[in-house]
């Protein structure tokens, strides 16, 4: 993860993840889950970001 990813999981977590993977469904998902609270939308953008993106684009 770059610094600029991990200070947007933090900040905005959907913007993290789109920042890698797109308009997705991880991107959507993330912002389900941002709506219904910050903290699972944050956890859920560290464990996405921090996964490696070989296989999974």
């Amino acid at each position: 993860m770059t610094l600029l990813e991990i200070i947007l999981a933090i900040i905005l977590p959907p913007a993290g993840v789109a920042m890698r993977y797109g308009l997705g469904g991880k991107f959507w998902l993330n912002v389900l889950l941002t709506i219904i609270g910050w903290l699972p939308g944050v956890i859920h953008a560290f464990i996405v970001l921090s996964r490696s993106t070989s296989y999974s684009r």
